[in-house]
């Protein structure tokens, strides 16, 4: 009798375990930010650096621009620039920055950038 009833508690087990991970399975894939499942939507905008030069062109409106280096000094900022295409020109010594970038209908987007000198 006893082995007949860890018999029918095996398969009671085996059948919920099965339930179990048929179930999970169907789950949808969460979104995580930073994950790598996290689909990246495409820049509206390129950066493109010849030295010291950074030239931003973009395909909406360019509102503001700011660039500050690495240790938070603010080097350039710049609004109202309503344009596609803004340059400037980074006035310190430094080869990583981050950028800001904001554009029509206030989407702003953030990258850190690197120059040669």
């Amino acid at each position: 009798m006893y082995s007949m009833m860890m018999s029918s508690v095996k398969w009671l087990f085996a059948i919920v375990s099965l339930s179990l991970i048929s179930f999970a399975s169907q789950a949808q894939p969460v979104n995580i930010p930073g994950h790598p499942t996290e689909k990246k939507e495409a820049r509206p905008y390129k950066i493109l650096t010849a030295g010291k030069q950074v030239t931003i062109k973009s395909t909406k409106a360019i509102n503001h621009v700011m660039l500050w280096t690495t240790g938070g000094n603010r080097v350039i900022e710049q609004k109202k620039i309503n344009s596609n295409s803004y340059t400037f020109t980074i006035p310190v010594n430094q080869k990583t920055f981050f950028l800001m970038i904001g554009l029509e209908g206030g989407k702003i987007y953030t990258e850190k950038i690197g120059i040669r000198e």
